[in-house]
């Protein structure tokens, strides 16, 4: 499948064999003293404190990082888990285990609050030869990893700019990167799925390096024009690649600061967008909401947008009044509707599948909600009443790769207009999940039913960013969606759909009218979910109350209420049950969405110690 340009960003010839160790070390020898990453440190300065590695440097400090692994155990093939902070010696450590032949493990420190099951369940996964963190975070990892007995075979790694200055001289060989085949595993990409059985997807290094390319192609980056800027977490699939790989496949410069940056002063990623005309950026939905609803007027006034080249909105559903409030909140510092990029990916995929054609504005339609529910994606009139249709974003289209909507239950392809399974295959896609040859099988080498080389069947939809097929096999995604007028429309999740009485209702449209019904409830903290009673399915909807209230126990009822009301206004649907929660209480994943399965297991073993109306014995019999 051709997936690419000709030549890369560089204007070096692109190989076959392009890794992303061969394009670092490309740039260092073509571009050595331009910057590579900068790290804006707001925690040591409030003004932020700015470090800066050049290609070279970073080519150098990679390869020191490699002897490092070497001298420490790492054998190529080995497994070395990413634990340090974000930081410089994060994306260092990273670039150096693939330089050493390692299989890289971005991950997190244990401080990250209420996700050290999941650090443990996969470290306990990989089992890796080393563990690279910093000497100031060590001394919470060792405990960490005593407490949760992991010291076992693996080496703790630390190492600073400082001490990989002084060691390159005295590591033989550091600089001669360990050879790998591009379709040998670059690194595993933990997901935000179940805490005790993770799932690693192996990313290959042709793959990572063939949706880099993507990826470029359906943004229009150039390093001349163009400065990547971002606060995402580098575990997470969308923050890795935009913010590590590809500046490094296109020799653009990224800059970098870290998410409880972002999270303390939102302001502080507009600033930097700001200052670096030309900017790609990306984050999830929720990040432009919070922008538009906590940086106040008067520090808009400081803020120019108007060169901001491309800011992508993924990761989670894409709503429109987001859209419509982020606007509204900048247009006068420059924002313009086309700098928006609603796009569609998943980790299995690397990161990239879709998005809009460059210059566009991002397309709103509104569907009609039973026909939605009933699996068809149907335009409503302009007049339509209010409560009877649905309003989705387009994620655009795949740029080189496929894409097929497909019925989950027979693997049929289905025509424009229907709702199914989103099915991708490409160059990207990863090769399947560790450890996991069964379950890698059923996801990885899907076939559409009657067509044994798995081309769509006549009159199903297959979009294609590509001009040759390519890979017969298919990867199911598990999400559910539709294509309309070339664009696709992604619904929700197949595992999290909300069924009663035979029509399908996604928990994130219930969750977004809960959370606008009364203003003790906490945006993007609620949970919809269904339950099983006396072989119905049932409503349950929990929300955190907003930090700010008092007393939040005084305004319960009435908030109950109104999220009762909107609900069965909008969907029809009788909430079963309704659950006010501490701030905080609500699990989230490690990438911040919310867990909505881990939402209800928690509901069913009673961890909110005063529901309403629940009769606790009738829900915890159910299923």
């Amino acid at each position: 499948m051709s997936a690419c340009h000709d030549t890369d960003v560089m204007g070096a010839s692109s190989a076959a064999g392009d890794t992303l160790v061969t394009l670092m070390a490309r740039a260092a020898a073509t571009i050595p003293d331009e910057p590579a990453f900068t790290f804006v440190d707001y925690a040591a300065d409030s003004a932020g404190r700015r470090t800066t590695l050049s290609w070279s440097e970073l080519d150098r400090h990679a390869g020191t990082m490699a002897g490092l692994l070497a001298e420490a155990g790492a054998a190529p093939g080995e497994r070395v888990a990413v634990v340090s902070p974000q930081g410089p010696e994060y994306v260092i450590g990273f670039l150096g285990a693939l330089r050493a032949g390692a299989i890289a493990v971005p991950l997190f420190p244990p401080t990250l609050p209420g996700h050290d099951e999941k650090l443990a369940a996969v470290l306990t996964d990989t089992r890796p030869a080393c563990v690279l963190t910093t000497e100031p975070a060590r001394a919470a990892l060792e405990e960490f990893r005593a407490s949760k007995r992991l010291s076992g075979r693996s080496r703790t790694v630390t190492a600073g700019l400082a001490e990989l200055e002084s060691r390159a001289a005295d590591l033989p060989g550091a600089q001669e990167a360990v050879l790998v085949r591009p379709e040998d595993c670059a690194y595993l990409q933990y997901t935000s799925g179940s805490t005790r059985n993770p799932s690693g997807v192996e990313v290959t290094h042709a793959s990572v390096v063939a949706n880099c390319r993507q990826l470029i192609t359906a943004y229009g980056i150039d390093r001349e024009r163009n400065t990547f800027v971002s606060w995402l977490p580098l575990f997470h699939d969308m923050g890795l690649v935009v913010t590590v790989a590809v500046p490094v496949v296109s020799g653009a410069h990224s800059v970098i600061t870290e998410p409880l940056a972002f999270v303390q002063e939102p302001v502080r990623w507009l600033h930097l967008l700001s200052a670096h005309p030309g900017a790609v950026t990306a984050a999830p939905n929720f990040a432009y909401d919070f922008c538009a609803r906590r940086v106040k007027e008067e520090q808009r006034a400081s803020l120019a947008l108007q060169d901001v080249a491309v800011m992508i909105n993924a990761a989670e559903p894409v709503r429109a009044d987001t859209l419509d409030r982020f606007q509204q909140a900048f247009a006068a510092c420059g924002m313009r509707p086309e700098m928006i990029r609603p796009s569609y990916g998943l980790a299995e995929a690397t990161v990239f599948v879709s998005a809009p054609p460059i210059g566009s504005a991002p397309r709103v339609t509104a569907f009609d909600r039973e026909s939605l529910g009933q699996g068809t994606a149907r335009p409503v009139a302009a007049d339509a009443e209010p409560g009877t249709f649905t309003e989705l974003v387009a994620c655009g289209r795949p740029v080189g790769q496929e894409v097929a909507i497909v019925d989950p239950t027979n693997c049929h392809g289905l025509a424009d207009g229907a709702v199914g399974e989103i099915w991708v295959r490409g160059p990207n896609v990863a090769r399947g999940y560790w450890r996991s040859p069964s379950r890698s099988a059923e996801i990885f080498a899907a076939v559409l039913a009657g067509d044994p080389d798995g081309e769509p069947s006549r009159g199903a939809s297959s979009h294609t960013g590509t001009e040759e097929a390519g890979a017969r096999r298919w990867m199911r995604t598990g999400d559910l969606g539709a294509m309309h007028d070339g664009q696709l429309y992604v619904t929700g999740r197949i595992k999290d759909l909300i069924i009663v009485d035979g029509t399908n209702h996604y928990p994130q449209d219930i969750e977004s009218v809960a959370q606008e019904a009364h203003a003790l409830i906490r945006y993007d903290h609620v949970a919809a979910f269904a339950l099983t009673v006396d072989g119905t399915e049932r409503l349950v909807i929990v929300a955190e109350h907003s930090r700010h209230v008092a007393d939040p126990g005084r305004e319960r009822e009435a908030a109950e209420r109104a999220v009762r009301d909107a609900v069965f206004f909008e969907h029809g649907l009788p909430v079963y049950d309704f659950v006010l929660a501490p701030p905080g209480t609500v699990p989230r994943t490690s990438s911040g969405k919310v867990a909505r399965s881990a939402c209800r297991q928690d509901y069913l073993a009673g961890t909110w110690s005063e529901p309403v109306g629940l009769n606790r014995a009738g829900a915890g019999g159910a299923e």
